[in-house]
């Protein structure tokens, strides 16, 4: 459904935003796509979407080229950008009815009954009367959300979508997102990386402008951590548990801090496997008491953050 093919942006002469990427997203998937400011992500969503030419390569979307056939290709998409594209003046009726006739949903009948669908699907039926310069942040992102999809896109590109929604909104955004997949092919832009985690089907991130890994989310956790974050709760003296345990070999960044009465407590990192029986080993033969071991499983986050340490000191 997207190709992206040897793509390069240059800004100005010299500043390369994004550095010969290449990808595909076959239909019906949800990517998410990931990297810290400045990696390309919005640039390489405005390409996608039309909204800019690459300076090399090229783009396709549901088969048509988005710089020599972009009308097509734009009649495919539904396009969220970081800030939504809405017109104060107008109430949210009028704004998506306006949005739904540029869209090509020429019927009335049909169009008011879209819009009805999406206002339910995006939670502003309440506010369809108030002008949209008169909406909480919140309401006008799920406005901006409702304009992207309201004519029904093979192609649906979200740049943060969940921004200044409280929590409970930020669950009904995912499970729109997640019954929208399938249907539709979705790019998902975000910084919440447990969001990507329960919605997404693949994952690329990006940093400088390159892919530094794309694959589903499990298996870019499984692939690239092996590491086991491990805490534990001692009942004895801080400093003596900290060296003990430091001198266990394959123990890494390891934190230790007082805890209730004379407990204390310390999360440290091994890749060592089965690490977790030397370390009660060591507690039980010094004599302290060994009130809780716990190991907590990688996530999208220790991902991401490797990958673009290790890409950022190499």
């Amino acid at each position: 459904m997207i190709e992206v093919s040897q793509v390069t942006k240059y800004y100005g002469n010299h500043q390369k935003a994004v550095d010969n990427l290449t990808f595909s997203v076959p239909k019906g998937t949800i990517l998410g796509f990931l990297g810290p400011n400045g990696a390309g992500k919005t640039t390489t969503m405005r390409m996608i979407t039309g909204f800019m030419a690459p300076s090399e390569g090229s783009i396709q979307v549901a088969g048509f080229d988005t710089t020599s056939q972009s009308m097509e290709a734009r009649k495919r998409i539904g396009y969220l950008p970081e800030t939504p594209p809405l017109y104060g003046e107008l109430t949210v009726a009028s704004y998506l009815d306006f949005v739904a006739r540029l869209k090509g949903l020429k019927d009335r009948r049909q169009r008011q009954a879209r819009i009805a669908e999406v206002a339910e699907s995006c939670w502003i039926s309440d506010v369809m009367k108030k002008a949209t310069s008169k909406l909480s942040k919140g309401y006008r992102q799920r406005v901006g959300l409702a304009q992207a999809i309201i004519h029904n896109p093979d192609v649906i590109v979200l740049d943060e979508p969940t921004i200044g929604l409280d929590p409970r909104q930020i669950q009904e955004t995912r499970r729109l997102i997640k019954s929208l997949g399938g249907q539709h092919t979705i790019v998902l832009s975000t910084h919440i990386l447990p969001e990507v985690q329960m919605t997404c089907d693949r994952v690329i991130i990006i940093n400088r402008g390159k892919i530094l890994a794309e694959d589903t989310p499990e298996n870019l956790i499984t692939r690239s951590t092996g590491v086991q974050r491990i805490s534990l709760r001692v009942r004895g003296p801080e400093a003596e548990i900290r060296t003990a345990l430091s001198a266990i070999p394959g123990i890494t960044g390891l934190v230790s801090e007082p805890g209730e009465g004379a407990l204390t407590i310390v999360r440290l990192d091994s890749a060592t496997p089965h690490i977790q029986e030397q370390l009660a080993k060591t507690v039980v033969d010094q004599g302290w008491g060994l009130q809780a071991l716990q190991t907590t499983e990688a996530n999208l986050e220790d991902v991401f953050i490797q990958l673009v340490t290790k890409e950022q000191g190499e």
